[in-house]
C-alpha cells in the first residue's frame, strides 16, 4: 500500500490515475525547487505528469528543465506516494501517484520553459514548512534527515 496524503478521496467523485515524477534536488545549503504562480501560487518540487509512453526517467528529466530550466544527474528513487485533488489546468480529478526522486542539479541552460514557472533555491528547513503539499514536504523532511 502506498501512503496517502492530503484529502481523503470522496466516493461521490471518478478520479482519473495521474502518475508522476518529482526531485528533491540539494546543492550545498539549499534546494532548487520551482515557483508556480498558477493556479494557486506555491512552491514545488519540480516534476509532474509521465506522458503516455514516456519512460518515468525521462519524465523527470524532462519536467524538471522545463521547470527549472536545470539538467539533472543521478537520479535515485527515494519513494512514492499518492494524493487526491482537483488539477484545474486540465479539468479533472485526479488520483496523482507521486514517484520521488533524489538528484544532482549540474547546471542551469536557462530559463525554465513552462509558463508561470520560476526556479528558487531554499533551505531543506524552508521546504519542509513552505513546500505546497504535505507528501513532498515529508520527502524533503526524511530523505534530508530532518525528521
Amino acid at each position: 500500500m502506498i501512503r496517502r496524503f492530503g484529502e481523503a478521496p470522496r466516493h461521490d467523485i471518478r478520479y482519473r490515475l495521474r502518475p508522476g515524477v518529482y526531485a528533491i534536488l540539494p546543492r550545498g545549503r539549499h534546494l532548487l525547487v520551482t515557483h508556480q504562480a498558477e493556479p494557486v501560487p506555491e512552491l514545488q518540487l519540480p516534476g509532474g505528469g509521465i506522458d503516455p509512453g514516456e519512460h518515468p526517467l525521462r519524465a523527470l528529466h524532462r519536467e524538471v528543465h522545463e521547470e527549472t530550466g536545470w539538467i539533472i544527474a543521478r537520479p535515485r528513487r527515494i519513494g512514492a506516494f499518492r494524493r487526491f485533488t482537483y488539477m484545474p489546468e486540465y479539468g479533472f480529478w485526479a488520483e496523482k501517484l507521486c514517484v520521488i526522486y533524489r538528484a544532482d542539479p549540474v547546471r542551469a541552460l536557462g530559463a525554465p520553459t513552462e509558463p508561470g514557472h520560476h526556479a528558487v533555491w531554499i533551505t531543506p528547513e524552508n521546504a519542509a514548512t513552505q513546500l505546497g503539499n504535505s507528501g513532498d514536504r515529508h520527502f524533503v523532511s526524511r530523505a534530508l534527515g530532518l525528521v
